[in-house]
């Protein structure tokens, strides 16, 4: 039998707080892309500590494609710069992101202290990567979860919470006045990804402020947490795309990072059919298995297997979880191809 890793989920209002639940889910690197029933997972349980086979045969995968340079938006005298200069997050530059809740620090360690102390602290973090790696442009943000998995059914039946904009909004600013980006992190449960992103519009209109999309609490409509690892359409994810590069292009902002996160190949149905071709947004697989590294490799090089063009790279390491989590050194020695994004939860 294999052991299960920890995830937490949420009850509660994230108005008024939040109880806890610890659950079950799992790193399956090597299962194949294909939709669930409504009923529970479709595949057996697996570990991210599991070890490699006897026979030391380990999963591969082709070569990912360098990002090809999207065509780069031309800035008119009103847009505002990234952080470090430019209108494009990627290439050029690279991220270090503390994960969390504002006010829910089990989730991560972006909410384990106030909005300055964590301006502090990525900060450390980009200033070892910087060490490790002086020859790139590194730079901190903050992957701020706005709405949180439930535990149990919600009042509008979509066992997810919504954090309330003035909940986020001092993270927010202490990262615009200290040139820090920030990641806007949905977890929809039986909503879908859309709907609630529109949710949080007023955000995304700023110029220094992308989005993530989590499958792994997308539920169909019969399902409930931990009960089996969500899953999404592309078709959902494009529609996303399409409506947040419309939105970049009629407020004539800087091109925004759209980010997937993923631990199972069937987490994304059909990704080969994600539309990149928008110079507004620019993708970014992350990859948020825990546990043992050999494992978490597995899975890095799983996910890596026929990326689609244009697709930037993300890694994400854990506190708590991870056996044992990797230095800034470690992961840029260790993390191969280097990821654009790396976050700490």
């Amino acid at each position: 039998m294999r052991d299960f890793t920890r995830r937490i989920l949420i009850s509660g209002s994230a108005a008024t707080g939040f109880s806890l639940l610890i659950g079950c889910s799992t790193d399956l690197a090597d299962e194949a892309p294909q939709a669930d029933t409504a009923e529970g997972p479709t595949s057996s349980p697996g570990s991210p500590t599991a070890n490699p086979s006897p026979t030391g045969a380990q999963p591969t995968a082709s070569e990912p494609p360098s990002p090809t340079p999207e065509p780069t938006p031309e800035p008119t005298p009103e847009m505002v710069e990234l952080p470090g200069g430019g209108t494009v997050p990627f290439p050029g530059r690279r991220m270090v992101a503390l994960y969390g809740h504002p006010i829910a620090p089990v989730l991560g360690m972006m909410g384990e202290q106030p909005p300055l102390e964590a301006v502090a602290r990525v900060k450390a973090l980009v200033a070892e990567y910087e060490a490790a790696m002086p020859g790139e442009k590194w730079m901190g943000a903050f992957e701020i979860i706005a709405t949180v998995a439930s535990a149990n059914k919600t009042a509008d039946g979509s066992y997810s919470n919504r954090t309330p904009i003035e909940t986020i909004m001092p993270w927010i600013e202490a990262a615009e006045a200290n040139d820090i980006y920030v990641v806007i992190d949905l977890q929809p449960g039986r909503m879908d990804f859309l709907t609630q992103a529109k949710e949080y519009e007023e955000l995304l209109k700023r110029p220094w402020v992308g989005l993530a999309l989590d499958p792994e609490w997308r539920l169909k409509p019969n399902q409930v947490h931990l009960r089996q690892i969500g899953q999404v359409e592309t078709a959902e994810v494009n529609a996303v795309g399409t409506w947040l590069a419309d939105l970049v292009k009629a407020n004539n902002l800087p091109s925004k990072v759209l980010i997937l996160h993923q631990f199972q190949p069937r987490m994304i149905i059909n990704r080969e059919l994600l539309d990149t071709s928008r110079p507004e947004i620019q993708y970014l697989v992350h990859a948020d298995g825990q546990g043992g590294q050999p494992a978490k490799q597995a899975t890095w090089r799983a996910l890596l297997k026929d990326l689609p063009e244009n697709v930037f790279l993300g890694w994400k390491n854990f506190e708590d979880e991870d056996l044992p989590m990797l230095t800034p050194a470690q992961t840029v020695a260790q993390v191969d191809p280097l990821p654009e994004f790396i976050s700490y939860q």
